[in-house]
């Protein structure tokens, strides 16, 4: 069966000498090839210098790592946001070419019933990162200001007292010299919806929806709700939260990695 013809629409767009050399390039090949149907070579442009940028910013990652090791410093990033709102991409991205033995990346799962037994923030204590090392938390102890509450996996009770401790833990955090940034990523309810749609569709995607998710539009207005209370008590000079529009993808680690670079007072 001979293969389907591929149609590039070369758009009115004034490329320059430098657009067109990143089009002629192999990235651009190869990311033509992998479309199907018509090309549009504005949206491969912009990748292809997406990628560039990437990859120039992950070189700077890899710096910031060595001081951090060669200092015994401690960096605990946080990334909190909606289902699908592309906080695992992030941190994929951010840790592509980083040391393994000088980095991890937590994302526990529901707690054991001797953990529910235990002080809430317990078992996020011996996850912070050691001298010389950097945590990534893809959910993190903010679980319980948004996503518990939402899903009534917590007491009114054990909620309240989450929001009276969490800043005099994080002081705790941060006077012992971890440096702290914590992320939300922010998407529409819209987007949110196309790419719940995608990962039903794709097979090796699926996985990642859980019954929570399915419930997250229904309860839409529930998670604004408790995520704009989780702003308003947390947010503050010492710890303030980072919000990146995410709706795009790209943008979206671009800018992460971007304030990941200018926080951390790497040489």
């Amino acid at each position: 069966m001979p293969a389907k013809s591929k149609q590039i629409n070369m758009e009115a767009v004034n490329f320059s000498e430098e657009d067109l050399r990143l089009l002629n390039s192999n990235k651009a090949t190869k990311i033509m090839l992998q479309v199907s149907g018509q090309i549009q070579t504005a949206n491969v442009l912009r990748y292809v210098k997406y990628e560039r940028e990437l990859e120039l910013l992950q070189v700077e990652l890899i710096k910031m790592q060595k001081w951090v090791i060669e200092n015994n410093q401690r960096a605990c990033i946080l990334f909190e946001g909606r289902d699908a709102a592309g906080k695992g991409g992030a941190i994929r991205r951010i840790t592509h070419h980083l040391n393994p033995r000088n980095y991890r990346v937590i994302a526990l799962p529901r707690p054991t019933a001797q953990e529910r037994g235990q002080w809430y923030f317990q078992r996020y204590i011996s996850k912070l990162p050691n001298p010389g090392e950097i945590v990534f938390f893809d959910r993190s102890w903010y679980n319980r200001a948004v996503v518990e509450p939402v899903n009534e996996f917590c007491t009114d009770e054990e909620y309240m007292r989450f929001m009276s401790e969490v800043n005099h833990f994080e002081t705790m955090i941060t006077n012992d010299r971890i440096i702290l940034i914590k992320f939300y990523f922010s998407i529409s309810r819209d987007e949110q919806e196309r790419r719940f749609a995608q990962i039903k569709k794709n097979p090796l995607k699926r996985w990642k929806m859980s019954p929570v998710d399915e419930r997250a539009l229904e309860l839409w207005d529930v998670y604004t709700k408790y995520k704009e209370r989780m702003f308003s008590h947390t947010h503050n000079k010492e710890n303030p939260w980072v919000v990146i529009k995410g709706n795009r993808k790209t943008k979206a680690r671009l800018d992460v990695i971007k304030y990941i670079l200018e926080t951390v007072p790497y040489k």
